[in-house]
């Protein structure tokens, strides 16, 4: 058997016991039929399967993902790992603090940007509450930046032959978004509109979700490793895996790789259903709040390795990221979730690495999309 399956095999074991470990499988029926009509192997009986398999594999990704499965199966089997043991065993990279200077920082610059009137939490939220996309628009202008982004996508990057995505407006969600991948190159994208869709976000949340973000990645994936190559370890993705982290990274620096000026973009396609968007007055303002991304990993840090109770975590998320108490409690779900705890750091650490590695080259970004590469692979 080879490690690839072997490795699967693992993943689809971890999934009996925990089915939102596996964020989507497209492999073989056959193989997860099998693995589900077994005896149920117990958590600790997976660790001696992931560490016996990462002494045997000669691949560097699949011993990163390995890695991450044991430490996976540890938490089933009940053991406490450190918090910052637990990040950087799972996604391969250790959480860092950001200094509270930079959200300072980020403050007086915010001060500088925002219009007037009342204090700077009061402001920040009317600016990213206040302009909002009607809800009887919501779905016209998220197929039209879809339809858009992709084609932009298609002509930098290239997209495989019969990828298809849908929209589905959902409510009742800890997130904004989310991408279920299906398999045989489709996506449906969820968005939440339990929360208002402001202008400034919309255009990065199509392109985090779609083009040229997880389904463009996950399609590449699919045909190219998975159909084309045989590999059967790319058929599955799994969360506490070195590949979240390559994977949003993707996500986050999508937007900006298809599109110059983003401000100016959502301003041209939000005109179109008759909407202003102060282009010049959002490319100011985001600018200026990029250092407050990294406040929720923060507060991740707080609670988990500085036994911070929730509340106290909220309330850090409100003072600095400037937030609603709606949003901060969002966010302090999410970091109290057993996979959004450890998983929030890869979006700003993820972010950081792929931005860097990709320098503005599409080429580049391209190999994110197309190739088996860890956070390893690109430090």
């Amino acid at each position: 058997m080879s490690p690839g399956e072997r490795y699967l095999e693992l993943c689809l074991r971890l999934r009996r016991h925990d089915d939102g470990l596996v964020d989507a499988y497209f492999g073989p029926e056959e193989i997860a039929e099998r693995i589900d009509a077994e005896p149920l192997r117990q958590p600790s009986e997976l660790v001696a399967d992931a560490r016996q398999l990462i002494d045997e594999v000669d691949s560097s990704y699949l011993r990163g993902q390995l890695v991450g499965l044991e430490t996976l199966a540890r938490k089933l089997a009940g053991e406490e790992i450190p918090y910052a043991d637990e990040v950087e065993r799972s996604y391969a990279i250790r959480p860092k603090r950001v200094p509270e200077e930079r959200f300072e920082e980020a403050h007086r610059a915010l001060d500088e940007a925002l219009p007037p009137d009342g204090t700077l939490a009061e402001r920040y939220q009317r600016w990213r509450e206040g302009d909002v996309v009607p809800a009887d628009k919501v779905e016209g202008v998220l197929e039209n930046l879809n339809a858009r982004l992709r084609e932009k996508t298609r002509e930098l990057l290239g997209l495989p032959a019969g990828e298809t995505t849908e929209i589905e407006l959902v409510t009742g969600k800890h997130w904004s978004a989310y991408n279920y991948y299906l398999g045989g190159l489709k996506s449906r994208v969820a968005v939440n509109t339990d929360v208002a869709l402001n202008a400034s976000v919309v255009a990065t949340l199509v392109a985090h979700e779609l083009y040229p973000g997880h389904h463009t990645e996950n399609a590449w994936k699919e045909q190219l490793l998975y159909v084309d190559g045989g590999r059967l370890e790319a058929s599955v993705i799994m969360y506490g895996t070195p590949q979240s982290v390559i994977a949003e990274g993707i996500a986050e620096l999508a937007i900006e790789t298809v599109v110059d000026d983003e401000d100016a973009f959502v301003a041209e396609v939000l005109g179109e259903w008759g909407m202003g968007y102060d282009a010049e007055a959002g490319r100011r303002i985001r600018q200026a709040k990029e250092p407050l991304d990294r406040v929720t990993a923060n507060a991740a840090l707080l609670l988990h390795e500085d036994g911070a109770s929730p509340d106290e975590a909220k309330a850090y998320i409100q003072r600095w990221a400037l937030v609603s108490d709606k949003r901060a409690q969002q966010n302090v779900d999410f970091l109290t979730d057993p996979i959004g705890r450890s998983y929030v750091t890869t979006y700003t650490d993820g972010y950081d690495l792929c931005r860097a590695w990709v320098g503005g080259d599409p080429a580049r970004f391209k190999r994110l999309l197309t190739e088996q590469l860890s956070p390893a692979d690109l430090v």
